[in-house]
C-alpha cells in the first residue's frame, strides 16, 4: 500500500514531538559540547546518547592498560545496536597521554581501529574535571588510573564503576552494560 507524505505526516510530527522530551530531561552534565579527539568537530553527549546508557572511560595512549581499547571496540560492535553509547575521555592526569592529539588519535584509531566517540584530552579528576567526570566522581568516586569503567543508565546514574585491571570482556561488566540495557 502506497502512503502520500499527508499520510505520513502525524508519524513524523510524533517523532519530532519526541526528540526535544529528552533534551528536556539530559542530565546537565551531559548537555555540554566536547571537541572529539583530534578533531575541530564537536559532540553533545544529550545529542550522542539521547537517553541511551552509556559506557564512559577515562584513557590514555600510553597506558600499559591501553590495549584495551580493542575489547571496548569490542563491547561497542557488541551492544551498540542495543543502544549502549561508549565514549572514551583521553586525559592526561595520570601523565600517560601522548603529546600530541595527532599521535593519540593514531593510537586509538588506527592501532586499535576505534569507531566509537572519543573526547579530546581534558582534566577527570579533580576541581578542573571536565562536567561530565565532575558529575561521575560526584556519583561514584574519581578514576584512580586510566580505563577505568562508568557503565550510566538512561538517566545519566553511575550503575556501577570498575577499575583500570577489570578487562572490558569481564563477566561482571557485560552484566552491568546488559542491566542498563
Amino acid at each position: 500500500m502506497h502512503t502520500t507524505r499527508w499520510q505520513r505526516w502525524p508519524l513524523i510530527a510524533l517523532m519530532v514531538a519526541a526528540l526535544p522530551a529528552w533534551a528536556a530531561e539530559c542530565p546537565a552534565f551531559l548537555d555540554h559540547d566536547q571537541r572529539k579527539l583530534h578533531s575541530r568537530d564537536s559532540v553533545n553527549l544529550c545529542d550522542l546518547a539521547a537517553g541511551q546508557p552509556m559506557l564512559v572511560v577515562n584513557t590514555a595512549s600510553r597506558c600499559g592498560y591501553t590495549g584495551q581499547f580493542e575489547g571496548l571496540e569490542a563491547l561497542h560492535q557488541t551492544f551498540r545496536d542495543k543502544g549502549l553509547v561508549v565514549v572514551g575521555f583521553a586525559s592526561d592526569d595520570f601523565r600517560q597521554e601522548a603529546s600530541t592529539e595527532e599521535e593519540a588519535a593514531e593510537v586509538c584509531f588506527v592501532n586499535f581501529g576505534v569507531t566509537f566517540t572519543m573526547i579530546a584530552p581534558g582534566p577527570v579528576t579533580g576541581t578542573q574535571a571536565n562536567p561530565v567526570f565532575r558529575e561521575i566522581n560526584r556519583q561514584s568516586q574519581p578514576p584512580r588510573w586510566n580505563f577505568t569503567k562508568y557503565v550510566l543508565d538512561r538517566d545519566g546514574k553511575v550503575t556501577a564503576s570498575f577499575p583500570s585491571r577489570v578487562r572490558p570482556d569481564d563477566p561482571q561488566l557485560m552484566e552491568a552494560i546488559e542491566e542498563v540495557l
